[in-house]
């Protein structure tokens, strides 16, 4: 039983701190992201390609877009029927655009959380919903809590009066 071997006793304590320790996030992956888009990628040109190539399916695709056996010229159809619902899907589309930017401006600053955040966080830039924020209880507050922390706030507020 060689060896430099020492041994700690628990009597030791731990040393003290005087602010809490800095929380640790787990790093940013995008390596799943990059696979989901490869993949619709892959799905959407396999899907061209088989229209394009395969004379059955693009004969069914021209004509339930209203492509063949159109009226005036070879497009009408098209224009007049599945080609008209492409302005309304842009519109729809920029509509739920603007309300996810906008959710984004007022909702919880955590990553992936979409609670609305109502309660700021002293000493930084966030706000954060009341499940997040460590100082606002998650399971709503009883009317003596209220009452502490308002008398609290006051107790804070004349000490900073009285120098």
């Amino acid at each position: 039983m060689g060896g430099n071997v020492t041994e700690t006793t628990g009597d030791v304590p731990p040393p003290e701190s005087s602010s809490p320790p800095t929380p640790t996030f787990p790093p940013d992956n995008s390596g799943n992201r990059v696979v989901w888009l490869m993949g619709l990628i892959l799905a959407i040109l396999v899907l061209a390609l088989l229209i394009g190539f395969v004379g059955v399916l693009r004969h069914w695709f021209a004509l339930h877009t209203g492509t063949l056996h159109g009226g005036p010229d070879l497009y009408y159809n098209f224009w007049s029927g599945f080609g008209s619902d492409l302005g309304e899907a842009t519109l729809i589309s920029a509509v739920c655009v603007g309300v996810y930017t906008g959710v984004r401006k007022v909702n919880c600053h955590t990553k992936g959380c979409w609670r609305i955040g109502h309660h700021p966080l002293q000493g930084t830039p966030y706000i954060l919903c009341r499940h997040h924020h460590p100082d606002v209880p998650n399971h709503g507050a009883t009317h003596e809590h209220i009452l502490n922390q308002h008398q609290k706030f006051k107790r804070e507020k004349e000490a900073v009066k009285t120098p």
